[in-house]
């Protein structure tokens, strides 16, 4: 496997990760033989380090140092919220036109911490798909802008509004999953990392990655005939 490479200068390189893939080995996903950054790394053939983490289950733009004192410089740029992230992502049912999520979260220790996501509709959908007591079922294309960076905070944002992503496990809705699954053969989570944009640290220059969408999120939005903003 090779990695699609978004951006690369002397400090910095960005890909755009495969839906699926770890950006680093993790205890808690032992089924797992391949991970971004192992990838990366003989790829270009030198030490990268993870500026950030998308979701396993998450495509988009990963960025990544290429030493350790831009990792230093980097990682506390994502933390103070100087980081501009926009993701695109499919959800179960309509949702209002835009909107802003301003729900805390429990850390796994039980701590709460703020959390706010922000969203704009770029498309509404229909199909004929009967779902439970309905004949049809519906479905938004968004754009979200985590104005912090929490757990698996996009998520658990749309599910606490009662609009889940697509082929989210565990906090989607299991039988669109599902739905989804027998119908179109499609497991793969819609959530995808489309940009990322920041003043580099050492040139001062404003820097813009976007991430092309990947295969099977194109074919979603096919299915649902939304036009994808590429």
């Amino acid at each position: 496997m090779l990695l699609d490479i978004l951006y690369q200068d002397e400090h910095l390189i960005a890909v755009n990760k495969p839906h699926g893939l770890l950006v680093h080995r993790s205890p808690i996903a032992s089924d797992a033989s391949e991970f971004a950054l192992q990838i990366l790394r003989e790829q270009i053939g030198q030490m990268v380090h993870p500026a950030h983490r998308l979701d396993r289950k998450t495509g988009g733009v990963l960025l990544f140092s290429l030493s350790r004192d831009m990792d230093g410089l980097i990682q506390p740029m994502f933390a103070n919220r100087q980081m501009d992230k926009q993701y695109l992502a499919v959800l179960r049912g309509h949702a209002d036109p835009t909107g802003t999520i301003d729900y805390p979260l429990k850390k796994e220790n039980g701590v709460m911490q703020d959390a706010i996501t922000h969203y704009t509709t770029l498309g509404l959908s229909e199909i004929d798909l009967p779902f439970g007591k309905h004949p049809t079922s519906r479905y938004s294309l968004i754009q979200a802008a985590p104005e912090t960076g929490r757990m698996h905070q996009l998520r658990r944002h749309f599910a606490h509004i009662l609009h889940p992503i697509i082929g989210d496990r565990p906090h989607g809705c299991n039988k669109q999953n599902k739905l989804w699954k027998e119908t179109f053969k499609m497991d793969t989570m819609m959530l995808h990392a489309s940009s990322l944009s920041f003043v580099h640290p050492i040139s001062n220059k404003e820097i813009y990655i976007e991430a092309p969408l990947q295969g099977e999120f194109k074919r979603v939005l096919s299915i649902l005939n939304l036009n994808h903003p590429e």
